[in-house]
């Protein structure tokens, strides 16, 4: 197969796929990575199987043709080719939870830098690697990812970008309870999708009316919350988008947890868990098992509970989701409380304050934390954030965090 046959034949499977008929795309791209001996042709291809895998969730498959778009892009000597494909094995790797290689394949992206195509994927690459800094618990690093790629965002006038950063600080304010932010940066994303979405996929619509449902349920909206949510659910169903769907189906489950319809939520856990566990995405298993908890919490079936708990405490362990462990030692603490066994109780307020300490979950100023209830927060340039309050009260000549450790034992 030549050039212009691999063209038209990438063509063609990207029309299918934008018609919804994706197997069929698929089969058309599977062909020219057989027959093609176009090296760029291929690298292009290996993009489309990549995103379209994405898209469907098979995140196994997706990693699969990352690693070989690598030896594609070594195959073609051009340094923009070889970004490409390392920031789709970053993505790959970030989709399946492994955040450790995610974080080192972006930073081998931003090192291989130099043109102007390679510059113009750092607002993905800083995005990626904030949404692992996240997955991790790395409050700080991560704010600052996602700051960097707003910047770039803005650089080059990319919205589609701008769009989906939005979305991700929609994600980190609503882990760290500043719910009036985590309600404006996907309503944020939502007017981008309306005033420029419209050669957009549909996708970008679903994600944000998802992360404003999140917020309008953590805020008590909760009929705002299932209006998002099945606008969401409803392209997700459309595009055959598992991963979505699986979020969604987490969410009308806690919006009926939150009504306390645990009869309701619990068969949409169910179901968020079935897909979870088909697509690997183990960061979602751990926020399906902690509204399991509280499901069984409600009806006071503590030893189902706790049952529940040890299994996200293993994959939470696994994935180093430090925000996981720490509500996980939060629930188990009122548990044994009930249950007045106090030795098992000291043992997780312990581990609990642990988890605050080594997150910096506190203000730095009134020494409070940060994260424990709904609270509006002030990040300064460094990306340390405190109590809204407590900067408007005592102002501040530098980060207090940064002045602390600087002089910590071992800076000398």
């Amino acid at each position: 197969m030549g050039q212009d046959q691999t063209k038209q034949q990438i063509e063609k499977g990207l029309h299918l796929y934008q018609s919804n008929q994706t197997e069929k795309a698929l089969r058309v791209w599977m062909r020219v990575l057989e027959k093609s001996a176009d090296p760029a042709g291929r690298f292009r291809v290996l993009g489309c199987l990549i995103t379209a895998h994405a898209e469907m969730g098979r995140y196994k498959d997706m990693l699969k043709f990352a690693v070989v778009q690598i030896d594609t892009a070594r195959e073609l000597e051009d340094p923009d080719f070889l970004t490409e494909s390392y920031l789709n094995l970053a993505r790959s790797n970030e989709k399946l939870c492994e955040f450790q290689k995610t974080i080192s394949y972006c930073k081998t992206c931003l090192n291989m830098q130099g043109t102007t195509v390679s510059l113009q994927l750092n607002g993905q690459v800083s995005l990626s690697m904030g949404n692992a800094f996240l997955g991790l618990s790395i409050f700080q690093k991560a704010l600052e990812c996602f700051e960097k790629a707003l910047r770039y965002a803005h650089n080059n006038d990319d919205k589609m970008l701008e769009c989906r950063v939005c979305c991700s600080l929609g994600n980190f304010y609503t882990q760290i309870k500043d719910y009036e932010k985590a309600l404006f940066f996907p309503c944020k994303a939502a007017e981008l999708v309306n005033d420029y979405g419209k050669g957009w996929s549909l996708k970008y619509r679903a994600m944000s009316q998802y992360h404003m449902a999140v917020a309008y349920r953590k805020l008590g909206r909760l009929a705002d919350a299932m209006d998002c949510c099945e606008e969401s659910m409803k392209i997700a169903l459309q595009h055959g988008d598992r991963p979505l769907q699986a979020l969604c189906l987490l969410c009308f489950a806690d919006i009926h947890r939150s009504r306390r319809d645990v009869q309701t939520a619990f068969p949409r856990y169910d179901s968020s868990m079935s897909i979870m566990t088909e697509i690997g995405n183990r960061l979602g298993l751990i926020q399906v098992l902690l509204g399991v908890t509280k499901c069984w919490m409600i009806q006071k079936e503590l030893d189902k509970a706790l049952e529940s708990i040890e299994k996200a405490q293993e994959l939470a362990e696994g994935l180093g989701n430090k925000l996981g462990l720490l509500k996980l030692h939060c629930l188990c603490e009122k548990i044994y409380r009930t249950k007045e066994q106090q030795r098992e109780l000291r043992d997780h307020v312990v581990k609990f304050h642990e988890c605050v300490e080594e997150m910096e979950l506190y203000c730095g100023m009134c020494g409070e934390s940060i994260g424990e209830k709904n609270n509006q927060l002030q990040a300064l340039p460094c990306s340390h954030f405190f109590h809204l309050k407590c900067l408007q009260t005592n102002g501040t000549r530098g980060c207090p965090n940064c002045r602390r450790s600087s002089v910590k034992p071992g800076y000398v």
